[in-house]
């Protein structure tokens, strides 16, 4: 199921979810070069488990191994391996993310996105310590704000797409959990097979999905939330009296 836009109105102009959106399809563009660079730039930037835990490599990489270090569990949020993965990425990132920046303010949801993202790579390496596989993309950040989002709004309606033709409005927490299930059926089908058996990363979406469940309780703001849920509409000038942006 392709999400195309939720029933959810915002208060807030989403500059930071538009910022991310741009500084990954820049990144793409410029350091990647649109996928001409692509070995080069995800070897320099990804996240590659055994440079962080210095475990014996298992298989074969495509990189050549030393000097990464735990910065590229910031710098890979930022590449994608192909025109798909960042436009999915950025697809759901454009329906869910602006939602849950008005929850919260524009600085705390970018605190928010970096360690969730932070979290997830870190589950990444715990389950993967020995893989010399370079990771990169905004999924696990991006999960992270799934999971926040359908703890924050189940009930709300999403347009989504399901291939070849078919077009359905579900509830957020439907289209969410289904997703999540999905992510935990492969991650455990891949843990019983070897770890990245798919070449997916899925462990990272899964750990931050469920980082964002336990901390958005700890960046959202109730006044937002409330009154998004009761459908009603904040006054911009208490907005910026109460600083309720930031």
């Amino acid at each position: 199921m392709i999400p195309l836009k939720d029933e959810n109105p915002t208060e807030l102009v989403p500059l930071v979810t538009l910022g991310l959106i741009a500084a990954n399809v820049a990144a793409w563009v410029l350091v990647q070069g649109m996928g001409v660079d692509l070995q080069s730039s995800v070897c320099r930037y990804g996240l590659i488990p055994v440079e962080i835990t210095h475990q014996p490599s298992v298989g074969s990489s495509i990189c050549s191994l030393g000097g990464i270090t735990w910065t590229a569990a910031f710098t890979s949020m930022f590449m994608h391996g192909g025109w798909f993965h960042l436009g999915s990425n950025m697809l759901f990132m454009w329906v869910f993310a602006n939602n849950v920046e008005d929850s919260m303010g524009h600085f705390r949801f970018l605190v928010f996105y970096l360690i969730v993202g932070l979290a997830a790579a870190a589950i990444h390496i715990l389950l993967n310590q020995s893989s010399s596989i370079p990771t990169v993309g905004a999924s696990g950040a991006v999960s992270g704000v799934l999971g926040a989002y359908m703890l924050l709004y189940p009930r709300v309606q999403v347009h989504v797409f399901l291939p070849p033709f078919w077009l359905f409005r579900l509830s957020a927490g439907f289209v969410l959990g289904y997703w999540i299930v999905i992510q935990l059926v492969i991650g455990f089908s891949q843990l019983a097979a070897g770890a990245q058996a798919s070449g997916v990363a899925v462990w990272a979406h899964i750990g931050g999905f469920f980082a964002g469940l336990v901390l958005i309780k700890a960046f959202v703001r109730p006044e937002l939330v409330g009154a998004k849920r009761e459908g009603r509409r904040l006054d911009k000038r208490e907005i910026r009296s109460r600083r309720l942006w930031i």
